[in-house]
């Protein structure tokens, strides 16, 4: 396994939904964070690998009604140095992303 944290977390819904209709909330709701994405396929730590970014995927699990949702990230750049990068550059006006890398070699397919 490359680098990273792995993560699959499980809530029950309250009302049916479809994935689309989740993956949509999950869209509006990371609108503006510019290194989270959601995306379609379950994620891989590789993917993420020397990068500030955030993968979510989003699903619901039909059987048992539950909402599923898998994330992964590069702990090694999005640990506690690179949160206190991004911080400061929040907290001096500075562009949030400065010193972070632009993630252009992200493999989102």
């Amino acid at each position: 396994m490359t680098r990273g944290i792995l993560s699959s977390c499980y809530a029950r819904l309250r009302n049916e939904i479809s994935v689309e209709g989740i993956r949509e909330v999950y869209r509006d709701f990371y609108r503006d964070e510019p290194f989270v994405r959601v995306v379609e396929g379950p994620p891989q730590t590789k993917q993420t690998w020397r990068s500030n970014f955030c993968l979510v995927h989003p699903t619901v699990d039909r059987r048992t009604g539950r909402l599923v949702v898998i994330s992964c990230l590069d702990n090694l750049v999005k640990g506690g140095a690179g949160q206190a990068l991004q911080n400061m550059n929040l907290m001096l006006g500075f562009p949030e992303g400065m010193g972070l890398g632009g993630g252009d070699h992200l493999s989102l397919k």
